[in-house]
């Protein structure tokens, strides 16, 4: 079973796009959608929801005030500011640390489990999906993605799919590190422009680090094809293949208004080219004798 992550340094670069797009030509796999700050790709490919997992992440303390005697150790051990002067304990101050519980001595303070989010097993057109929704403010974001993943490999071995796509989040933080774990290759999406060239280093970089393949895909090449040029420049010097290069189209905007991946809009040049990267990606997935680059 191979795992395939698509990946951007930066938002806007139309990685969910893609993957949209893969997903309608992919056969036999099971689709994940790692950005659980911000996951989108529900919308293109219309989830019919199955079951929903609640997600628990970092404890928080609960006063039981029968046995609190208001000493104050709690507030005074407190380093972030998350027990106010009449000793009550703000929620959204609190790092979970457990401090204050250990600190109290009438045992008053117990830490309890608190649901951050929310796991979807959902069916659509393309194949299974799983999903999910982190609460705003929480930040469990790589624990959450470990376990989108872990729940869709274990429907891809359950079912015998032999392929997982994964739809990443963008950036270099822990879900993207979260993401990048035990993938075969990630293909980074860029886009000619100043901020997407500086970004592409710094997703490139994160990647090299955990030894993960790579590949690029720069995406509206024919906005700034001297930008273009530079990302060429840049693959050529470390040794990363460049898979494709996607013109801008304004049929993509017109497939997503549809709610459609461009792949299932009426004939263009942007699907046609999108299926020749998903032949190439798949190709370097599956050859397991390529060392990381």
């Amino acid at each position: 079973m191979k795992q395939i992550l698509v990946i951007s340094g930066k938002g806007g670069t139309g990685k969910t796009t893609l993957t949209a797009g893969f997903s309608s030509i992919s056969k036999n796999a099971v689709i994940a959608d790692c950005d659980v700050d911000a996951p989108d790709l529900h919308i293109l490919l219309k989830p019919k929801i199955l079951k929903k997992i609640p997600f628990y992440a970092m404890k928080i303390p609960v006063k039981d005030w029968s046995k609190c005697i208001k000493c104050g150790r709690c507030r005074d051990v407190c380093r972030f500011g998350a027990i106010d002067k009449n000793l009550n304990i703000l929620e959204f101050k609190c790092e979970g640390c457990s401090a204050c519980a250990f600190i109290c001595p009438q045992g008053a303070i117990e830490m309890i489990d608190r649901r951050a989010g929310e796991i979807y097993i959902s069916d659509t057109r393309f194949g299974p999906f799983i999903h999910a929704k982190l609460n705003i403010g929480e930040e469990a974001s790589g624990k959450l993605v470990t376990e989108v993943k872990k729940i869709a490999g274990q429907i891809a071995e359950s079912e015998n799919r032999d392929m997982i796509l994964i739809d990443g989040s963008p950036g270099i933080g822990c879900p993207v590190i979260a993401s990048l774990s035990g993938v075969d290759i990630a293909l980074v999406v860029t886009e000619p422009t100043l901020s997407g060239i500086h970004d592409l280093n710094r997703i490139v970089e994160v990647a090299r680090h955990f030894g993960i393949n790579t590949a690029i895909c720069i995406n509206k090449f024919d906005i700034n094809e001297e930008n273009t040029r530079r990302i060429e420049k840049f693959c050529s010097k470390n040794e990363i293949p460049i898979l494709g290069r996607i013109p801008y189209d304004e049929s993509v905007v017109r497939a997503m208004i549809k709610l459609k991946s461009i792949v299932e809009f009426p004939s263009n040049e942007v699907a046609e080219e999108i299926k020749r990267i998903w032949m190439k990606l798949k190709l370097l997935a599956q050859n397991e004798d390529l060392h990381p680059i």
